[in-house]
């Protein structure tokens, strides 16, 4: 089977389901915390185009985005802002062969494969 990245956040369990379909499906599975280990620029530059760009990646459920005007800002204002706090990066994020998904609903996973 082909290796699978995910960025995770154990206490979204939206993120622990994915991870558990993917593992259960028999994947090797390369999780990455992005809480602890965040993306650099061009890696989020890169998976925030291949899902629709920085506003389609951006979590404003539980954060203060649409406080601080990131729903409403340019693509490089909100990538800056991810970088600095990556809790704003939405989850999971699901990288395989056929390609980059934001995984919510989680059967979007299957596009990767």
């Amino acid at each position: 089977m082909a290796s699978i990245t995910i960025w995770h956040n154990p206490n979204c369990g939206t993120s622990r389901n994915a991870l558990a379909l993917l593992r259960d499906q028999g994947h090797d599975v390369t999780v990455i915390q992005y809480l602890k280990t965040p993306p650099d620029a061009a890696t989020l530059a890169r998976v925030a185009s291949a899902v629709g760009g920085a506003h389609a990646l951006l979590r404003t459920r539980g954060t203060d985005a649409e406080a601080r005007g990131l729903d409403k800002a340019d693509e490089a204002t909100i990538l800056a802002a991810m970088l600095a706090d990556p809790i704003l990066i939405n989850r999971p994020v699901v990288i395989g062969p056929k390609g980059i998904v934001l995984a919510r609903p989680i059967e979007r996973v299957a596009e990767t494969l």
